[in-house]
């Protein structure tokens, strides 16, 4: 009888599987990738079959049975994945095996079944009884005089009666009904420029037949290295069509679900209903149709942020990473996995080949993946002209925007037109102090300020939230003072310039529900004029035409964060709102806002190079062994009380030290800023071997978790943290 090597689905990081199961014929076909729910112990628990063999170390009569087997399984190659980014990230088996198994298998303990709806329709016996040919109550007469003006079948939701009713009828021989699996379809708002198909550029054809020899076997992974507006997502589109022509399949990966209505859009438009929608904030039971059209091959191209790297495709030919360089492809619970690595790890697996696009590259794919360059926009238009405006000749007390943005602005609502605007920071003011005594209104959770929104004080990390005071709790003055601006503040100020077009906000304060994202951005694209403000958001890959006038302001904030990767974030950001403006006929121009106009990313921005900012970026990594010259791991603890996480972090480090090889640095216990009232504690190493530090990373972690927990503290690993 066959063995069943199963990985049970528990979040236990000690736990060591695969575990050994005896297959009987009950279950049926039972392969790698099948779901069961197993006896574990005094509990059931659900599984992924690993393996199938004929041994085992136990005797056959120590080894238990599945209970059953749940439906929804998964290929043996995403299988293979789940286990590689749970080695990889320094996870759990089942932590990586949920990551590929369908939507709801593990919350639900299956899978959502398919929406099956009733049809009906008349037969001529039915006609006959409404000539009056056998007596018919009022109820059934009008059911059959509705089926029959219909002409066709009819849904029971159209039907003026219930499901015992229409049973009524049909075993009168009067009707005849049916049940018909319905597929729950995302419907988006359209957003953007319509994807209609156009002659490509001597550079795209270029790019498409590098692609496309890809495709038949030369070469595995490339970077697509376009300036903003040079049409990057035309090759894209017409690399999909190879693939589709060759019986491949294709996933196209995007960093937000706000950038998905245009994608899908364009995807759709062009390949028709061979694309899936995958995605976190789809209906649980739209995301169920929409991985079962790609498990069954219904459809053929996954089109999704970072989890639709994981999308049930098979014979895969082409992974798409746009705008690779946005940090939202990094995963923030556990595991803690990139999708773009998954991406190259997967599309190496399936033998596709990977392309990555984007106007601003990461350090780390310059050096990586070979180029594919469109340096000119697809339009021929040139690319905007940039200002930067020096901030620091204004006065404290002349507000956020300096004076050559308000004419601008005024110009844009002169003009009936449409301008973005960024600034990277939510709320109407950063933080709040008292000026007699100096007391600074922090959250009682967290280290940091509270934030001044319309409706009270906040915190941007825990949610806490209070009332703004009359007064100082301190002192008891009133003299309080509000310190910078946030996008409500931003939007007071520019609706005053531009009245009365409408100003559009796009923040995670606005766009919170479902599908906000989408409504706000549909909203602009469809206004005859306005402008849209927003954080980050406002600057990921967005196409509108009509946009004649981008806005940075406070361009240099990113930079003052501690973190390795503040130029390459700010370069890009900046960049990459620049590339919004100009991309129609009414041409168009950019204002970036700083206290630092000499920065290197802020000066490289300006002249849209990229090159001139990767050849300065690459030296200063290399001279300090940053990525991608050397590889991080980051290990964080966190508990109530600080003594308890500092021994935590101690022990670890303990632990972890003689396992490292002798050219890797490990660096900590340092203190970070208390979080949802958990004081913490991170260790980071340095290292030029990424899977020997990995493996090292999780012997210590596992050798301490069980001590860690009986004294309240927790621990989370996160290699290569973006």
């Amino acid at each position: 009888m066959a063995i069943a090597r199963v990985e049970p689905l528990t979040t236990a990081r000690a736990l060591r599987g695969p575990f050994d199961y005896l297959l009987p014929e009950r279950l049926g076909d039972v392969g790698v990738g099948s779901v069961l729910l197993v006896p574990f112990g005094p509990r059931r628990l659900l599984g992924v079959v690993v393996d199938v063999t004929e041994t085992s170390e136990l005797a056959p009569e120590r080894l238990a049975e599945p209970v059953r087997a749940i439906a929804a399984g998964v290929s043996p190659e995403l299988v293979n994945l789940g286990l590689w980014v749970a080695r990889a990230y320094c996870s759990t088996p089942a932590r990586g095996l949920e990551l590929v198994l369908a939507p709801g298998t593990v919350s639900r303990g299956r899978a959502p079944g398919p929406r099956i709806e009733v049809r009906a329709e008349i037969t001529p016996a039915g006609g006959a009884a409404l000539d009056g040919a056998v007596r018919l109550g009022p109820r059934q007469s009008a059911v059959l005089s509705q089926l029959d003006r219909a002409g066709e079948e009819l849904a029971l939701a159209e039907l003026e009666v219930d499901r015992a009713g229409l049973r009524r009828l049909e075993a009168r021989g009067f009707v005849s009904a049916r049940e018909v699996e319905v597929r729950r379809r995302p419907e988006l708002p359209a957003v953007g420029a319509p994807g209609r198909e156009v002659d490509l550029n001597p550079a795209q054809r270029e790019a498409v037949r590098a692609i496309v020899e890809a495709l038949d076997g030369t070469r595995r992974e490339l970077l697509l290295h376009g300036v903003t507006g040079s049409g990057k997502t035309e090759v894209y589109l017409a690399a999909a069509q190879a693939a589709l022509e060759r019986g491949r399949g294709v996933i196209a990966l995007v960093p937000e679900i706000a950038l998905t209505p245009q994608t899908l859009g364009r995807f759709r438009q062009r390949l028709g209903e061979r694309v899936a929608l995958l995605h976190s904030r789809l209906g649980a039971g739209e995301r169920q149709d929409e991985w079962r059209r790609l498990r069954s091959g219904e459809a053929r191209v996954a089109v999704g942020p970072r989890s639709a790297v994981f999308a049930p495709i098979d014979h895969l030919g082409l992974i798409i990473v746009d705008e690779e360089h946005e940090s939202s492809y990094k995963q923030e619970g556990d595991p803690r996995y990139d999708a773009r690595d998954v991406a190259r790890r997967r599309a190496a697996q399936a033998g596709a080949v990977l392309v990555a696009g984007t106007a601003t590259p990461r350090p780390e794919s310059w050096v990586a993946l070979d180029r594919l360059e469109l340096r000119e926009r697809a339009d021929g238009r040139p690319l905007p002209p940039v200002e930067v405006l020096d901030m620091r000749e204004r006065p404290g007390s002349a507000g956020p925007i300096h004076p050559r943005t308000r004419e601008e602005l005024a110009a844009v609502a002169e003009a009936g037109g449409k301008a973005i605007v960024l600034l990277n920071r939510r709320g109407l003011s950063p933080f709040l102090d008292c000026r007699s005594c100096g007391r600074a209104f922090g959250c009682p959770h967290c280290d940091i300020s509270l934030v001044v929104h319309s409706g009270g004080l906040r915190c941007h990390h825990c949610g806490h939230h209070e009332e703004i005071p009359g007064a100082c709790p301190g002192c008891g003055s009133a003299s309080l003072a509000r310190h910078g601006a946030g996008t409500e503040r931003a939007q007071e100020l520019i609706e005053g310039i531009v009245a009365p077009l409408p100003v559009f906000r796009l923040d995670s304060d606005t766009a919170a529900g479902p599908g906000a994202h989408a409504e706000i951005l549909s909203h602009f694209d469809r206004a005859e004029a306005g402008v849209l403000l927003g954080t980050q958001m406002v600057a990921k890959g967005h196409d509108f035409p009509a946009v004649t006038l981008g806005v940075v302001l406070d361009a240099d904030a990113t930079l003052r964060f501690p973190d390795f990767r503040a130029e390459e974030r700010t370069f890009a950001l900046v960049a990459q709102l620049a590339g919004r403006s100009g991309r129609g006929e009414g041409g168009g121009r950019v204002l970036v806002q700083t206290l630092a106009p000499a920065a290197d990313a802020i000066r490289h921005a300006a002249r849209h190079d990229s090159e001139g900012f990767l050849r300065g970026e690459l030296e200063r990594r290399r001279a300090l062994a940053y990525p991608p010259f050397a590889h991080l791991i980051r290990v964080e603890l966190a508990a109530v009380e600080p003594a308890e996480v500092q021994a935590g972090a101690d022990r670890v480090r303990a632990l972890l030290e003689p396992r490292l090889a002798a050219d890797s640095h490990l660096l900590g216990p340092a203190p970070r800023f208390r979080l949802r009232g958990r004081n913490r504690r991170q260790l980071l190493v340095k290292t030029p071997g990424r899977g020997q530090a990995v493996e090292a990373v999780r012997g210590a972690v596992e050798e301490a978790a069980k001590e860690l927990r009986s004294r309240g503290v927790s621990i989370s690993v996160d290699p290569d943290p973006g």
